[in-house]
């Protein structure tokens, strides 16, 4: 059984090419990690300290060049886990707003109907009515590129532009529907 004043000389192996000292080494800091997230990250559940456990151990990987063996190995890992954790709670935070947890829902909940909610956002009469009201030259290149998918090669061919001036044309049609429909940026 290792010690943590052993890990610093597993680290130091570890950077040297010695496997079986990496294995050692993990071996050993796995469960001082486990019960470190626990203690730095207590809002979080037993999954998401697994997975900050299982993001330190990969940023270890990467970054093991980075290990000084002339200092202690339990501060270079808590610094880790610290800096991962942080990221993935950043993350979860980020995305709390737009995500559903699908644990406490029933599978036919209303609630994962998403077809429903984007036919409504976006009614297809609306948006056809709204691609009839353009300039021509930007519904024929919405038509071409967009509705009937055809390659940029395919539509400068048949419009007789380049794909340059293809590509700034569809931009500014797309520019013109949005302003149509009234679509801003974040939706």
């Amino acid at each position: 059984m290792q010690t943590q004043r052993d890990w610093a000389a597993l680290l130091a192996a570890a950077q040297a090419g010695d496997r079986r000292s990496y294995e050692a080494l993990l071996r050993a800091a796995l469960p001082w990690l486990r019960a470190q997230a626990r203690r730095a990250f207590p809002a979080a559940g037993a999954a998401e300290c697994e997975d900050i456990v299982q993001d330190t151990l990969l940023a270890l990987h990467r970054n093991l060049h980075l290990f000084d063996p002339a200092r202690p190995a339990e501060p270079f890992l808590r610094g880790i886990l610290r800096l991962r954790g942080a990221d993935r709670l950043r993350a979860r935070a980020r995305n709390r707003g737009r995500e559903t947890p699908l644990d406490d829902l029933p599978v036919t909940s209303p609630s994962l109907a998403t077809n429903d909610m984007q036919e409504r956002a976006l009614d297809a009469g609306r948006l056809a009515a709204a691609i009839d009201a353009l300039p021509r030259r930007d519904r024929d290149v919405l038509t071409m590129l967009k509705l009937r998918e055809m390659t940029l090669a395919e539509a400068a061919a048949a419009t007789g532009m380049t794909i340059g001036a293809l590509k700034v044309a569809t931009h500014r049609a797309i520019r013109r529907l949005r302003q149509a429909l009234k679509v801003t940026d974040a939706d």
